[in-house]
C-alpha cells in the first residue's frame, strides 16, 4: 500500500513538475497559477513597438505611452499579422512633461507613473485567474510598486481602455510602425 502511495505521489509531483515547465515555455513572464511579472529588460533587449502621447488632463492613461514586444513577437506579428502563443507586450507610462526649449515648445516622458503587461495566451491557460481573459493576461504595475500586479480584475482595470481595439486582437497596432510591413 505504501509503495503504491508512494508510486502516485512521485506521479503527482512529476505532472505537476511538467505543468510548471510548460507555463515557463508558454511565458517566462507566467507563473503557474497565471501570475504575470514585470519583465526587467524590455527597455534594452526588446522591440520598440511605438508611442504614444495621452495629453488631456485627468484622460485614463495620461501620459507618454512606450510599447514594446520581444523582437521573437515582433517579427511573429509582422509575418502573420497575429501574435503568437505567449506573445509579451509592455506599455510603459510616464508623465507628460514639457517646456520651451531654443527649437520650440518641447514634449517628452518624465517620471514613471505605470506599466502594463499582456502576455498573449490563446488556449485558455487560466479561465478562473481575472487578470486574463480576451486571448490576453493583463496587468498593471504601479511606479510605487514595479514587483506587485494591481490589477485585480482585467473587465474593471484594462478592457475598457482596449475596447477601441477589440477588432486588431485588442492592441493599438495603428500606433506602431514598427508592424507594419
Amino acid at each position: 500500500m505504501l509503495r503504491k502511495t508512494v508510486s502516485a505521489l512521485a506521479i503527482a509531483i512529476a505532472v505537476s513538475a511538467s505543468a510548471v515547465a510548460a507555463d515557463k515555455a508558454f511565458s517566462p513572464y507566467v507563473d503557474g497559477h497565471g501570475g504575470i511579472s514585470l519583465p526587467k529588460d524590455f527597455r534594452t533587449g526588446w522591440t520598440h513597438l511605438g508611442s504614444w502621447v495621452i495629453d488631456q488632463e485627468g484622460a485614463p492613461g495620461q501620459g507618454f505611452h512606450d510599447v514594446y514586444a520581444r523582437p521573437s513577437d515582433a517579427a511573429a506579428y509582422r509575418k502573420t499579422g497575429h501574435w503568437p502563443d505567449g506573445a509579451t507586450l509592455v506599455k510603459e507610462i510616464r508623465a507628460v512633461e514639457h517646456g520651451v526649449k531654443t527649437t520650440g515648445t518641447g514634449v517628452w516622458a518624465g517620471d514613471n507613473k505605470v506599466w502594463f503587461v499582456m502576455v498573449k495566451d490563446s488556449k485558455g491557460r487560466f479561465a478562473d485567474n481575472a487578470s486574463w481573459g480576451n486571448g490576453w493576461g493583463w496587468a498593471l504595475f504601479d511606479a510605487k510598486a514595479p514587483g506587485k500586479n494591481a490589477s485585480t480584475d482585467f473587465h474593471k482595470d484594462c478592457e475598457t481602455c482596449h475596447v477601441p481595439a477589440k477588432a486588431t486582437d485588442w492592441v493599438f497596432v495603428e500606433g506602431y510602425p514598427t508592424l507594419r510591413h
